[in-house]
C-alpha cells in the first residue's frame, strides 16, 4: 500500500477521468518508458506488469473493504482506475465508449 493522500476533497469524476485519460494518452504517445511509469505500462514486453497491476489493485481493494477502512478503500479504488484508463488506452477505448456501455446496461 502506498502513502494514503491527505486533506481529499470532492471533485467532478467526469472531469478528473477526463483529465487523466488526456495524461496518459499524452505520456503513452510522447513520454519514453524511462521517464514515465505509464509508458513503461504501455511497452509491449510489460503487458503482464499491466495485468498484474490490476490483479494487485482489485485485491487491494478487496483488503481494505475487509478493514473496512473507508480512507484505503477510496485510495486503491484510486490506484484500480488509473490502470484501468491505462488499459483503455492500450486497447483503444474511449471513455465515451465506456460510458456507452455502462449506459447500455442501465436500460
Amino acid at each position: 500500500m502506498g502513502v494514503r493522500t491527505a486533506n481529499v476533497k470532492d471533485g467532478n469524476i467526469g472531469e478528473t477521468l477526463e483529465g487523466l485519460a488526456a495524461v496518459i494518452h499524452q505520456r503513452a504517445t510522447s513520454a519514453t518508458p524511462e521517464e514515465s511509469y505509464t509508458a513503461r505500462l504501455l511497452t509491449p514486453e510489460k503487458g503482464d506488469k499491466l495485468l498484474s497491476k490490476l490483479a494487485e489493485e482489485s485485491s487491494e481493494i478487496i483488503m481494505a473493504c475487509k478493514d473496512e477502512d473507508h480512507d484505503h478503500i477510496r485510495y486503491e479504488m484510486g490506484d484500480l482506475l488509473y490502470h484501468i484508463l491505462v488499459v483503455a488506452e492500450k486497447y483503444g477505448i474511449t471513455l465515451d465508449e465506456l460510458a456507452g456501455e455502462l449506459d447500455a446496461r442501465r436500460h
